[in-house]
């Protein structure tokens, strides 16, 4: 590790260390929700498929705040953007504390989800931006999991803390990211390639953006397949996963908490290793190993019938997902039209996070419906197994496809390019 350390100057690791803390804080806001959900829904007498909905329309409206803050952070810099982005996406998840009612709960997630899409794309840009590219797959997979961290976060938090203050005090606790701010003021410094490209009288108008984008067409739609299959296996393993655990195996929600710690771990293992091994082994290559172990796992993960089984299955299954959820900021920054990259990576994750939104929806439906046990009661275990295979597969099937799309661009420095008028 002191090998790794040297080879970041103090500016660089202050900055990796802001992007790190933006994406875990707004992950922890996210699932707040994702491990309360039945309890959600005995407070506000809705079902699980109800309370659903507000997840689905938080991940719909994610798009929306990738284009918004993209946008800005590709004409303004990513880091005042990304201080906004968190000041947003702290005092929404505080008002959610206090929501009197379901609609006004669903309003304030719409909003969040706004809030939400803005942090990835900025984070990862700004980050990738300032690293040397011969440690980019290593920081890649530890940035990604600064998700699963705010997952285990909001999953101790369920464990420690829900039996004293409740779903409504936690959703308090999740307006301290907002400390972040003075963090990323007092240390973290612009983009050097954005302020390269600045000195360099580039303007990174709407049009400059435009012109990338309809120039990258194929690449974009490309993109977007890609993360949809991408945010199906995340969603598809993770949010409806609690609910299993709780609704299926009657577990408490200490224990419900425990085990999501555990699958928390599995993930930020998964996503440092993986993320490490691309850079030896290629993106692709080791995304491609991730789907199929994550395919293998299923019975296991899925289908377990002890306490240590479920737990093992849980760690080992994050660490397939994450593995290759580890690789994205790296490949996607490395993919992007340089002119657009504040927009592109986080737009087309989060316009795959639109079309897989209804994932835990769909989920519980096919649990309550197709997978019925006897007394109507849902079978998740069978759901979740369903979509896991389809994702894993189309995931393998992408990420082949990509190889005609695109060539990797592992070793090349994120710049952003001049081109003469």
């Amino acid at each position: 590790m002191n090998g790794v350390a040297a080879a970041l100057t103090p500016a660089q690791w202050k900055t990796f260390i802001a992007s790190f803390l933006g994406w875990t804080l707004d992950a922890f806001d996210f699932f707040l929700v994702i491990v309360v959900v039945p309890h959600l829904a005995r407070d506000f007498g809705r079902s699980v498929t109800d309370i659903g909905l507000a997840v689905t329309l938080t991940l719909m409206m994610r798009p929306v705040g990738a284009l918004v803050f993209g946008w800005l952070g590709d004409r303004y810099g990513r880091r005042i953007p990304l201080m906004i982005d968190v000041a947003l996406f702290s005092v929404l998840e505080l008002a959610t504390a206090f929501s009197p009612n379901f609609t006004i709960f669903l309003i304030l997630r719409v909003l969040f989800g706004i809030a939400m899409g803005g942090e990835w794309g900025l984070g990862a840009a700004l980050a990738m931006e300032a690293l040397p590219p011969h440690r980019r797959g290593l920081f890649s997979g530890i940035l990604q999991e600064g998700y699963a961290v705010g997952n285990l976060l909001a999953n101790l938090a369920l464990w420690f803390l829900f039996a004293r203050i409740g779903w409504r005090g936690m959703f308090v606790i999740g307006a301290l990211p907002a400390l972040l701010i003075f963090y990323i003021r007092a240390h973290v410094p612009e983009s050097p390639a954005w302020i390269a490209g600045q000195s360099r009288r580039i303007a990174l108008s709407g049009d400059a953006v435009a012109h990338s984008l309809r120039r990258y067409f194929f690449l974009f739609i490309y993109a977007v397949l890609f993360m949809t299959a991408f945010n199906y296996m995340s969603h598809g393993t993770q949010d409806l996963y609690p609910t299993f655990l709780s609704a299926q195996h009657h577990f408490t929600p200490q224990v419900t908490g425990r085990i999501g710690v555990i699958a928390a771990l599995g993930a930020i293992c998964g996503g440092i290793l993986f993320g490490w091994l691309s850079q030896r082994f290629g993106r692709r290559s080791m995304i491609m190993v991730c789907a199929a172990l994550g395919m293998l796992l299923i019975p296991l993960w899925a289908f377990s019938a002890t306490l240590a089984t479920i737990a093992l299955g849980g760690f080992l299954m994050q660490v397939a997902v994450q593995g290759a959820w580890g690789i994205i900021p790296a490949h996607l920054n490395e993919i992007s039209p340089p002119l657009a990259r504040g927009i592109f990576p986080g737009f087309t994750y989060q316009m795959g996070n639109l079309i897989s939104a209804s994932a835990l929806q769909i989920e519980a439906s096919i649990a309550a419906n197709r997978f019925a046990l006897p007394h109507g009661v849902p079978d998740y275990a069978h759901a979740m197994a369903f979509i896991a295979l389809i994702v894993f597969v189309a995931v393998l099937v992408l990420t082949a496809l990509g190889i005609l799309v695109i060539p990797e661009k592992r070793q090349a420095a994120l710049v952003v390019q001049v081109t003469p008028p």
